[in-house]
C-alpha cells in the first residue's frame, strides 16, 4: 500500500456485487425481490405489534424495534445498490459515504443491543416468571433502548472520525457501501489505531451483548434442565427457539466480517457475506418470529380484517392460504 500514489479522495467508486454485465439484470431482481419482501414483512410485524392490544407487551415492544432497525438497515445499504447496478456512474461523494458508513454502524450494532434486551426478557420469563411482571415493563424497555442508541451512536461516531482522518490511495471501493471494512483496505498505511479500536472498544460495544445473550441461554438452560412438566419444557423451547435463530444469523456474519485484521481482509468474498447480514437475515427475520407464533398469526388476521381485506385469511405453520367467499348480492 505504501507504493500506492497519495491523493486528495473527494468521491468514491462503489464496485458493487459483481462487475459482470450479464450477471446484472439476475442481481437487480433478486435484490429487489428480496428487499421489497424485507421491508413489507417487517413493516407488518411493527403494524401489529403497535395495533393490537393483545400484543401490548414489553417483548412485542421489543419485537418492532427488531423490525424497525431491519428496515433502517436494509434501507441505508439496498437501494443505493439497485440504483447502481444499473448505472454507469456509481460513485457516492465522500460526505456521503462517511454519512452511510455512520448510520450503518450505528442501526447495525444496535440490533445486537435488542437482541441483548430480548434475551434478558426471556430469562426472566423462564428463571422468575412470578417476578416477570415487576421487573420487565415498558418502561425498562424503553430505558434500555434509548441508552443503547447512545452507546451504539457514539460508538459509530468514533469510528467514522478515525476513518475520515486516513489518507487514501485510491477510491474503488470493492463493495455495494461504505462499510469500514473496505475502506481501511484503501487505506495508505496499515490502520493500526482503527484496528486496536475495532478489537478492544468494538469488542465491548458490539460482541459484549453476544456474551450477554450467550450467558442468559445458559442459565435459561439449567432452569429448562429442571422443568418436569413437558409442557412448559416445550412452550420454554418454543419461546427461544427463534431468538437463537437469529442471533446465530447475525453474530456468524458480523464476527466473520469484522474481528480480523484488514491486511486479511478478502473483500470479494465478504461482500457476499454483507448481503447476507443486510438483507437475508432481515427479510426472514419476520418470517421467524411469526411462522409458529399463534400470537403474531392471529394479530396479522386481526389487522387484515380492520383493513377491509375481502377474504378468509388461514395462516398455517408451512403457507399462508387466502379464500375468498363470494357473496351473492341481495
Amino acid at each position: 500500500m505504501a507504493t500506492k500514489n497519495k491523493t486528495e479522495v473527494t468521491e468514491f467508486v462503489l464496485l458493487g456485487l459483481s462487475n459482470r454485465p450479464d450477471m446484472q439484470p439476475v442481481i437487480f431482481g433478486v435484490i429487489l425481490t428480496m428487499y421489497l419482501m424485507s421491508v413489507l414483512g417487517n413493516t407488518l410485524l411493527v403494524l401489529v405489534a403497535c395495533s393490537d392490544p393483545k400484543l401490548q407487551t414489553p417483548m412485542y415492544f421489543l419485537l418492532s424495534q427488531l423490525s424497525l432497525i431491519d428496515i433502517s438497515l436494509t434501507t441505508i445499504t439496498i437501494p443505493q445498490m439497485l440504483v447502481h447496478t444499473f448505472s454507469v456512474d456509481r460513485s457516492i461523494s465522500y460526505n456521503r459515504c462517511m454519512t452511510q458508513l455512520f448510520f450503518f454502524m450505528a442501526v447495525g450494532s444496535m440490533e445486537g443491543h435488542l437482541l441483548a434486551a430480548m434475551a434478558y426478557d426471556r430469562y426472566v420469563a423462564i428463571c422468575d416468571p412470578l417476578r416477570y411482571s415487576a421487573i420487565i415493563s415498558h418502561r425498562l424497555c424503553l430505558r434500555i433502548t434509548l441508552t443503547s442508541w447512545v452507546v451504539v451512536s457514539l460508538n459509530s461516531l468514533l469510528y467514522s472520525v478515525l476513518v475520515t482522518r486516513l489518507t487514501f490511495c485510491g477510491n474503488q471501493v470493492t463493495h455495494f457501501f461504505c462499510d469500514i471494512t473496505p475502506l481501511l483496505k484503501l487505506s495508505c498505511t496499515r490502520p493500526v489505531l482503527n484496528e486496536m479500536l475495532i478489537f478492544t472498544e468494538g469488542v465491548v460495544v458490539v460482541v459484549s451483548p453476544f456474551f450477554f445473550i450467550l450467558g442468559s441461554y445458559v442459565r435459561i438452560g439449567f432452569a429448562i434442565a429442571h422443568m418436569h412438566s413437558i409442557t412448559a419444557l416445550r412452550k420454554a423451547l418454543s419461546t427461544c427457539g427463534s431468538h437463537i435463530l437469529v442471533v446465530l444469523l447475525l453474530y456468524g456474519s458480523v464476527i466473520r466480517m469484522y474481528l480480523k485484521p484488514s491486511s486479511i481482509y478478502e473483500l470479494d468474498q465478504d461482500r457476499q457475506i454483507a448481503i447476507f447480514y443486510t438483507l437475508i437475515t432481515p427479510m426472514l427475520n419476520p418470517l421467524i418470529y411469526s411462522l409458529r407464533n399463534h400470537e403474531v398469526k392471529g394479530a396479522v388476521r386481526r389487522l387484515l380484517r380492520k383493513l377491509c381485506i375481502p377474504g378468509s385469511f388461514h395462516i398455517g405453520s408451512d403457507k399462508v392460504r387466502m379464500m375468498t367467499i363470494m357473496r351473492p348480492s341481495v
